[in-house]
């Protein structure tokens, strides 16, 4: 069993990927694969909540198109749930942004490449 709550110290590939990830995919998700277990799912769930949100505004958006188009009623807008869920998702990226770089601060150093020896030319 693990007694120390502190996050792995990953090489510089698997910090680099875990950055990728947190910024290009899903926030939160890399953090979690390096090893900040905590602070990756909260930011998974603030993003999923963020996500969550949006999508709402734009079912509710898509649905009052519809009612328009075909029975002329207008529904009320649902602005606030677009807006809400685009700044909890941006805290959520922020979040994995301040610890992406944290992860790149921590990261060791990549270990080299062993190289074969090299071959004695007169054994030829």
């Amino acid at each position: 069993m693990k007694t120390s709550s502190a996050a792995k110290q990953v090489s510089r590939t698997t910090a680099r990927n875990c950055v990728l990830i947190n910024q290009l995919a899903t926030p939160g998700l890399g953090s979690i694969m390096a090893g900040r277990r905590l602070a990756g799912t909260l930011q998974l769930l603030l993003a999923l909540a963020g996500f969550g949100l949006l999508m709402g505004w734009f079912v509710r958006t898509t649905i009052g198109s519809y009612q328009q188009l075909v029975h002329g009623t207008e529904q009320k807008s649902a602005g606030w749930l677009g807006e809400a869920g685009v700044l909890i998702f941006a805290a959520a990226w922020f979040w994995a942004l301040i610890t992406s770089f944290q992860i790149l601060g921590s990261a060791r150093p990549d270990e080299p490449l062993e190289v074969p020896p090299r071959l004695d030319q007169r054994n030829r």
